[in-house]
């Protein structure tokens, strides 16, 4: 099966039926249904629904997560010219006291490319999170314990958002995996999907523990705490950054591999 254009999908085709493996006999069942204890599961359904390609909305995240990490690299540079401009004054300087120079300008600067950026990256990663999904429910329906929806309302639910839409997207990591040629289940290595999530929860954190001891800085001494957390934020979001390339682009493969050639991988 492949990714069908939108507005002219073909009816879905049965999968294929698994292969079974070197000098194994499938159990013969005459009942429909998991044969119970033997190595082969039922054949799958036909899948319901049509799946949409999500390679050009990966194409585009990819930039977009590119420049959203390139930017963040500007930013802890921005920091670390802040820290040395603030090394030449006293640690009791109030901020109002503080002349003029070129370190406001390219924070000031670093913040507005941030805006610019996270904003359009935001709401393509979410459209694209959510065609992955959509298409996970279709390759393997059972894979999943929330409805697809939550793969868009999960980012906006506070706290559960540090975990749920990671739990979405390991179920949707394994639904886009294909299973062994005999059928048998099988778990693509994670380890990519877990590192960049655990990279952008901590830079997340980091970050909102920087924004409110910047903003309640008085002294040079507070200002030079808190941009300390500000580039530690920034580097590990531009590390999160190309995690999540690497991640989109891999799970995009997954479900092209799968959609071509069904849930069962060739011998």
């Amino acid at each position: 099966m492949s990714f069908s254009a939108p507005g002219s999908p073909p009816p879905p085709q049965p999968y294929p039926q698994p292969v079974p493996a070197p000098g194994r006999i499938p159990p013969q069942d005459p009942y429909p249904g998991p044969y119970p204890g033997g190595p082969f599961p039922a054949a799958l359904p036909a899948p319901q629904g049509v799946l949409r390609s999500p390679k050009g909305l990966a194409t585009a995240l990819t930039w977009l997560l590119g420049a959203a990490a390139a930017v963040h690299l500007f930013s802890a540079g921005a920091g670390a010219y802040e820290q040395s401009w603030l090394q030449g004054f006293a640690g009791d300087t109030h901020f109002d006291d503080l002349e003029l120079g070129l370190s406001p300008v390219l924070t000031i600067l670093a913040g507005v490319l941030q805006l610019l950026t996270v904003l359009p990256t935001v709401v393509v990663f979410i459209i694209w999170f959510h065609r992955v999904r959509s298409n996970g429910g279709i390759f393997r329906p059972d894979a999943f314990t929330l409805g697809r929806g939550w793969a868009i309302g999960a980012w906006f639910v506070p706290g559960a958002n540090l975990f749920l839409p990671y739990r979405i997207a390991r179920q949707t990591w394994r639904a886009s995996t294909q299973r062994g040629p005999d059928g048998s289940d099988r778990t693509a290595p994670a380890a990519l999907l877990t590192s960049w999530w655990v990279v952008w929860v901590l830079a997340a954190i980091v970050g909102r523990v920087f924004s409110r001891i910047y903003m309640a800085a008085d002294t040079v001494d507070e200002l030079l705490a808190a941009g300390l957390l500000g580039i530690a934020a920034d580097l590990g979001t531009t590390i999160a950054g190309v995690l999540a390339v690497l991640f989109v682009r891999r799970l995009t493969a997954m479900q092209d591999t799968m959609a071509a050639q069904g849930p069962y991988a060739p011998v």
